[in-house]
């Protein structure tokens, strides 16, 4: 692909070319060399031990509880079913709150990790750095009021002489040239280089397109900061973290924890509230155990150039999709195989990050459908040669959470029919779980709703913080809300992933289709037809009434969940909801946002706002808060 010429007086579409080689990897046989990396954390072992260790004490300790309580009378198979699910089941709750538990314990007691704010970043630059924005047949006009954003904090925070933005498009022809209309008129006056590139052929999707600017451009930029098309970073935090990559050549990635902006609708405001209230004790709590080994979420990231190329050449996949060909969820495996070289992979936990959210639960649902199909492709490659044992781990983590939605269904089918026999043999009637000790069932919603607790208690522990949140009683009101929606949403979640499972188990792979970013409204009627399976499997598990009533009592949150999946996909679909719980107070969260054009960006006086993430929280990293 060559450049074209373009008119006199407008901007160059592309720089020249500094080719790059980005050789494919070899993900088994003989591991690649490794270099010498400086920045992994001390006591990283210690603190994976105890991880592990915690994990395994909860469900251990609930395991026994239940397998005692069964065994008084014997054990039979279904009972032997219920303990096969029951185990895994509950250790993937317990190490979710274990390490949420420790991310609050950082939280609370002040340690603010990833907090700590770099001096003067831009005098520290040296080298150049690319922000890449790929984009398949987006808004345009939303996408480069974006771009103009960005370009202006970058100017603003004294980066425009090293780093430069470029628009990597996959869209179809005739949407490439509103781009590149949009693209020439935003050029020719922004305070940096802004360059624009449409592949003719879409070739292996996001991580082809990056692949191609990488062989194409990336010996001239010793960094690129790698966006989706909803992202946004205020200019602080670009420079910041260039400074960073500066600072440390041996940190091959790092990745920020992007903070949900532009909520319209009632789902949107949903699960930004969520994002902001809970989001920083889950992320602090994998910053500890990570260290150097942490993960890539593919955007809002900056990336050391050559060590991604040397490093990430993704082959495909031995047979066709949806588990063989090209890997879709590129990002985890690309940090697993920078680490794979000694590269130190960090998350920073910093301000300045944004990114939309899918406006409705369908669109959710798609976006997930096309995540478990490349998250499942994982399970191919944990074996993979010279991965890091936490690389692995991330992997397995990623693929296991899309196969403990049907370990549910089947626990709570096997719980039903266990009640079942019990009534056909003559046994005594009630529940199979009576027969749990009340410990365990306490324990389990200690586990399931701890971490929100914890996001509240955080919440209310700073008064700046709460005053953002909109104060003690808001805030309460709104994470009781959450968890009222987040009740009724897990089932609704669990059948939608067993469902897109079953497709991808028939060979149905997901489809490459644009995002949808756009607020619409969704029907009762229309969305009935998709969640028919929904309501069958509720009425199903109401009938349990007839069969015992504690059963069906104690199935109440999943059937009602079921039974009214179609008024929650469409009520929460709804921008006037949305607006309306704003009015309210409902899942306030800090402000820190401006539009420009048509999308929401961060507003830069408000950069040093309470709330969030911390105190410092619009600030880059130091070097210091990666263990150096």
């Amino acid at each position: 692909m060559t450049n074209r010429a373009v008119p006199a007086g407008q901007p160059p579409l592309l720089p020249a070319e500094a080719p790059l080689d980005m050789p494919v990897q070899r993900l088994f046989g003989n591991a690649p060399a490794r270099r010498e990396v400086e920045t992994r954390p001390h006591g990283l072992l210690v603190k994976r031990w105890l991880l592990i260790a915690l994990t395994a004490v909860l469900g251990l300790a609930a395991s026994s509880e239940v397998r005692v309580a069964f065994s008084r009378d014997g054990l039979n198979a279904i009972e032997v079913a219920l303990l096969v699910f029951f185990v895994p089941l509950f250790s993937w709750v317990a190490f979710g709150f274990v390490s949420s538990t420790i991310g609050f314990i950082q939280l609370i007691s002040g340690a603010h990790p990833g907090f700590v704010p770099v001096p003067s970043p831009a005098a520290s630059l040296a080298h150049r750095t690319a922000v890449l924005m790929p984009v398949y047949n987006e808004d345009v006009d939303a996408v480069f009021a974006r771009v103009e954003a960005m370009a202006y904090a970058i100017d603003r925070s004294g980066g425009a002489p090293w780093i430069d933005f470029f628009v990597l498009s996959d869209s179809s022809a005739l949407h490439g040239k509103r781009e590149e209309a949009a693209w020439a008129e935003l050029a020719a006056r922004a305070p940096i280089a802004i360059y624009y590139r449409r592949r003719e052929e879409n070739t292996a999707r996001k991580p082809g397109n990056i692949a191609e600017w990488v062989r194409r451009f990336g010996a001239a930029y010793e960094n690129m900061l790698v966006l989706d098309a909803d992202s946004v970073m205020t200019g602080a935090a670009i420079v910041g973290l260039a400074s960073l990559m500066e600072a440390r050549p041996s940190i091959g990635l790092l990745q920020t924890v992007p903070m949900i902006t532009n909520a319209r609708t009632l789902f949107q405001r949903w699960m930004q509230f969520a994002s902001e209230a809970y989001g920083p004790i889950a992320s602090a709590g994998l910053l500890w155990w990570s260290g150097a080994e942490a993960n890539f979420w593919g955007h809002n990231a900056i990336v050391r150039t050559r060590a991604f190329a040397e490093s990430c050449g993704l082959p495909d996949l031995p047979g066709k999709p949806p588990f063989g060909g090209h890997i879709l969820s590129h990002d985890m495996v690309e940090s697993a195989l920078l680490r794979r070289r000694g590269w130190a992979v960090h998350m920073v936990m910093i301000g300045g990050s944004y990114e939309e959210y899918p406006p409705t639960i369908v669109d959710h649902a798609l976006r997930d459908r096309r995540w478990m199909q490349g998250n499942l492709q994982h399970l191919r490659l944990i074996g993979a040669s010279g991965l890091a044992s936490t690389s692995r781990l991330h992997l397995l983590i990623g693929a296991s959470a899309y196969l403990t939605s049907p370990g549910w269904l089947l626990l709570l089918l096997a719980t039903i029919a266990q009640v079942a026999m019990a009534r056909i043999g003559g046994g005594i009637e009630g529940s199979v779980l009576m027969t749990v000790p009340p410990g365990v069932l306490a324990l389990t919603v200690l586990l399931l709703f701890g971490p929100k607790v914890m996001g509240l208690v955080w919440i209310l522990a700073d008064a700046r913080r709460c005053a953002a949140f909109g104060g003690p009683w808001r805030a309460l009101r709104s994470v009781l809300v959450e968890l009222v929606l987040s009740t009724l949403f897990a089932p609704v979640s669990m059948l939608l992933q067993i469902k897109a499972l079953l497709g991808l188990l028939l060979g149905i792979p997901s489809q490459w289709n644009a995002q949808n970013r756009d607020a619409q409204a969704i029907a009762v009627r229309a969305i009935l037809p998709a969640m028919r399976d929904h309501i069958l499997l509720g009425l199903a598990f109401a009938a349990t009434v007839w069969l015992d009533p504690v059963t069906a009592l104690w199935l109440s949150p999943i059937t009602l969940g079921l039974l009214t999946a179609p008024w929650l996909v469409s009520l929460t679909s709804r921008e006037d909801l949305g607006e309306a719980a704003a009015r309210r107070g409902l899942f306030r969260v800090p402000a820190r946002t401006m539009r420009v054009g048509r999308a929401e960006v961060p507003d830069p006086a408000a950069e040093a706002a309470p709330g969030g993430m911390g105190s410092a929280q619009a600030q880059p990293v130091s070097a210091k808060a990666l263990g150096a």
